[in-house]
This record gives C-alpha cells, structure tokens and sequence, in this order.
C-alpha cells in the first residue's frame, strides 16, 4: 500500500494553482482594450408599433403603404361594395388612435363600403411629433457609467491616477439643444400635411366622383386646418366627429372652421358637457361668419351599449352625405 506523505500531497494539491499564478499576473498587466460604443438605434414611434400590429392582423388586400416625404406610413383601404362607388372618404384619426380605432375610425371605414362610399383611413404621426430625446455628452455618459474613485482609493492609486485623469480628452459631443415648442408643432404640422397629401394623391387615381375629408377626435384639427392651408379644390366634402383641438395647438376651430366654405358636418355628443360647450362655439362662429353649408348634428352617447352607438354614427353620417350635392369638378363633368 503506497503512503503519501502529507508534504508531498500539499505540493501536488497546489501546483496547478501556483503554475497559473504567473500568466494571471500577466494578464492584469495587460491593458484591455475599451470597449466600443454601441450605437442607439432610432426610438420606435407609438403609431409605428400600432401600424405593425394592424399589418400582422389585417389582411392584405386592405394595406397600402403610402409614402409621405422621406417616410412611409399603413393606410388602410376599403373599395365601395357596389359596382360604382358615390364617392371616397379620407379619415383621419385622432392623438393615439390607430386606422383602424374601435370608435368611429374603424366602424366607419368598415360600414361605410357597404352603403356605397369607399374609405381610407390613414395613420397619423404621434402628437409629441418625430424629435429623439436628446443624447448626453460624452462626460455625463462616463460619469453614469462609472463609479465614482472614494479619495482613499485616489491617495492609494497616486500618480497613476493621476496620470489617467491629466490625459483625459475634452469633451467633444455636447448634446444639441432642445426643439422649440414652435419647432416641435412645426414638425408635426408639416408630416401630418405631407401623410394628406399622400392620402389625396391615392384617392385621386381611384377616379371618385366625391373626396370627402373626415376628421375624428384632433383629426378633425388637422382636417380643418389643412384644407384652409391648401385648399385642394377637388375636396368640397368635410365631416368632423366629436372634434377636438390637441392641447397647445391653435387657433381653436371655432375661429379657423367658418373660413372654410365647405359642406360641413359638425357631428358631437351632446352628453359630454365639454364637447356640447365647444360644438356650441363652432355654431355660433358659424353662424356669425354666415357659412353656407354648416350643419350640426347632436348625437346621444351610449357608454353601455358601443355597438349600438356605432351604427347611430354610420347612420347619422350615411344620412348627411347622401343629401349633399356631388363635388363641383363632378357637377360640371370635370
């Protein structure tokens, strides 16, 4: 039977971990090289990740990628159910609303195929508009990142600290300032126009007989607000559903809707204090300024019973644009 002294036994235990001692002593001398910067990828817009959802449970047929500017945004079109459509209506949805919103963008671009009006609802870029937050300067990315040296451990690194600290650059990458509220409106008035635009162009080779502008919740600002910018004259069509102005925006539609000499149809809940106040205000201007072709329409709310308040909408808004005229380039046979 072989015996091990217990000298010899220790030595064989701890060789192995003395033979590594000198390459880990090599290693630490050895300076790591930094790590890379990783580039942040672009913030996701809301309405962007909404749209790929529509995309994955929509069907095909019903998707057009339309193009506005630089950027591409989902439309969602619906053809007339008959064999001549009376027309084609452009919805935009209102602040965090997809094309396809349960409440009235969806209903109405669904319901509406069926009583012989085309539809294309679009999808509209976030209220907050397209600007990234800012991104800190080198020196607050360090400092977020590293912790901070105690001064005992500062006394114990001495002059190699020291050193480090001597041949640091100077920061070179301030962050850039931040848009102006003016600058952020700017920008979303000008996508918002460019996305219409583009909405307008498709409806425009499906040859309609009628494009009626639809508006619902801030969409009906945004309606209102382009056709008094543009005045597309093949657009003699408006309808606003529950309009609201977004919060910082103006001038409120009381004081911009009369200007527009447009058939219009002013649809709201009367049930909501706020929204009878405003659509009373909208009345008033209207009247005040004589606009030719502005009617209301109260409408009841029925928080219980959504189904049944849908088809009150589609009823309501399928009775006011069978009584109006055909558009003025239809009328004369242009």
């Amino acid at each position: 039977m072989l015996r091990f002294h217990r000298p010899a036994l220790s030595a064989l235990v701890l060789a192995p971990l003395f033979a590594s001692l000198p390459l880990r002593a090599e290693n630490a001398g050895t300076p790591t090289e930094p790590t890379p910067a990783v580039e942040r990828a672009p913030l996701v817009e809301r309405s962007q990740e909404e749209a790929r959802g529509l995309e994955r449970r929509l069907p095909q047929r019903e998707q057009q990628m339309l193009k506005a500017g630089d950027e591409h945004f989902l439309a969602l079109w619906q053809p007339a159910n008959i064999a001549e459509s009376k027309g084609l209506v452009v919805i935009l949805p209102g602040d965090g609303e997809t094309a396809d919103w349960p409440r009235a963008v969806g209903p109405l671009r669904r319901g509406l195929p069926d009583l012989g009006w085309s539809t294309l609802s679009l999808t509209l870029p976030d209220p907050s508009g397209d600007p990234l937050p800012p991104r800190p300067p080198k020196s607050e990315e360090k400092t977020q990142a590293e912790p901070a040296v105690s001064p005992e451990k500062a006394q114990e690194e001495g002059p190699a600290n020291t050193e480090q600290a001597g041949s640091a650059e100077p920061d070179t990458d301030p962050a850039p300032p931040p848009l102006s509220r003016d600058a952020i409106q700017k920008s979303q008035t000008d996508r918002t126009f460019a996305r219409i635009d583009a909405a307008l162009a498709f409806a425009r080779q499906q040859k309609p007989g009628v494009i009626v502008l639809l508006g619902h919740g801030t969409g009906a600002y945004w309606a209102v607000q382009y056709l008094g910018a543009l005045e597309p004259g093949d657009v003699q069509n408006l309808l606003l559903v529950a309009a609201e102005t977004p919060a910082g925006y103006g001038p409120p539609l009381e004081d911009s809707l009369p200007d527009l000499e447009l058939a219009t149809g002013d649809f709201y809940y009367r049930d909501q204090p706020a929204d009878r106040d405003a659509a009373q205000a909208r009345l008033h201007a209207s009247k005040r300024q004589q606009h030719p072709a502005f009617i209301q329409i109260a409408m009841k709310a029925l928080p219980g019973d959504r189904a049944s308040e849908q088809e009150q909408l589609l009823r309501r808004i399928r009775g006011w644009l069978d009584l109006q005229p055909r558009s003025k380039a239809s009328a004369t046979g242009g």
